[in-house]
């Protein structure tokens, strides 16, 4: 792989890998013990936040996924980012719009229990951290 490409994959790896991990794993939970902070409005900031995450992540997949192209990847780097594109199409795909709905009813006013999906898209992000790190570490030793 040219260094080049490995060097923009590489950053926007580890930029991503920040991004996940600050919002994802720091300001989801957080925010639910701030004060006067009610389920609903939690919900509401939540989609805000991710649906923004997700759209930038979005963006940096397709960076990634460019620059292992244009670079001459090796087969462990196209591997990483084939399984980093994947976990995240399916939370967007699959997941999300699951999460979506159920916080429509939510914010709508009816009482549910904890959603599955919800620990289906926490298990997806986790195997996302694990495949950006491999992919960071991956395109550091090219």
């Amino acid at each position: 792989m040219n260094a080049t490409s490995a060097a923009l994959a590489g950053a926007v790896t580890f930029v991503w890998l920040g991004m996940v991990l600050a919002i994802s794993f720091l300001e989801a939970p957080l925010k639910f013990r701030a004060p006067g902070v009610t389920i609903p409005v939690g919900l509401g900031i939540g989609r805000l936040v991710f649906r923004a995450l997700n759209t930038v992540e979005a963006a940096l997949a397709v960076v990634v996924i460019a620059a292992a192209a244009a670079g001459g990847a090796p087969a462990r780097v196209t591997g990483l980012t084939a399984a980093v594109a994947v976990l995240l199409l399916a939370q967007l795909a699959v997941v999300r719009p699951v999460l979506n709905r159920r916080s429509d009813r939510v914010l709508a006013g009816e009482e549910l229990p904890r959603s599955r999906s919800h620990l289906w898209y926490v298990a997806l992000e986790l195997l996302k951290v694990a495949a950006l790190i491999g992919l960071g570490v991956a395109l550091l030793a090219v």
